[in-house]
């Protein structure tokens, strides 16, 4: 397993306009908004090509996303999913483009404005075998702040490759009656205090209370 060279970019915010705002006068180009995630809206992939982003497909969702560890086993212990996802805010001519045109055409466009930035990081290490099948390992934390979010990867990177997933996928089988029959949240919660490591943070609402009042 090795970690990707793929970086988490600081830079919080969209700063240029679109050339071409029609798309942005659309009532529907906000639609499924995504308060705690990272799936893009029609509005905000329009900003990508301009300000110097692609985005990449994830479960038929465009993101901002990235490889995070590559590892190409394919039996016991393997990566489900191992992502770093970032969402931008808007700045200068951008947030100047979209204030206009949510005053003139489209109020749903407040969305945006209202918007703050993000990072995350989430990795999946599942484990298949004729008898048992499960995860061995997840760990999702976002944050506003980039640099907690990259204090939070590079701790996150030691730990992973310091492991022998599978024999930790063994260990963990023989105790499975403690943590099997969990649901998905109190699995992981049990899981990080097994491995003595902080609890998941994610799903934070990216709402800006800075630009409610």
């Amino acid at each position: 397993m090795t970690v990707a060279e793929n970086k988490l970019r600081k830079q919080a915010y969209f700063l240029d306009a679109i050339e071409e705002p029609n798309i942005l006068k659309d009532p529907n180009c906000v639609d499924l908004f995504d308060q705690n995630g990272y799936h893009l809206t029609k509005a905000e992939q329009a900003f990508l090509d301009r300000n110097g982003y692609q985005p990449i497909a994830r479960r038929h969702e465009d993101c901002l996303r990235h490889d995070w560890f590559l590892w190409d086993k394919k039996e016991k212990a393997h990566i489900n999913h191992a992502d770093l996802f970032e969402r931008k805010g808007f700045k200068d001519q951008a947030l100047e483009q979209i204030e206009v045109l949510a005053d003139e055409y489209n109020p749903m466009l407040y969305k945006l404005v209202k918007m703050k930035p993000k990072w995350g990081i989430d990795i999946s290490i599942d484990y298949v075998s004729k008898n048992a099948v499960f995860e061995v390992f997840h760990y999702e934390w976002d944050a506003f702040e980039y640099d907690a979010v990259m204090e939070k990867k590079h701790e996150l990177e030691y730990f992973v490759l310091q492991q022998d997933w599978d024999d930790i996928a063994k260990r963990l089988w023989k105790k499975k009656d403690e943590w099997l029959y969990l649901d998905f949240f109190e699995q992981t919660k049990w899981k990080t205090d097994y491995f003595g490591l902080s609890p998941e943070k994610f799903k934070n609402v990216i709402w800006d209370d800075e630009r409610n009042r």
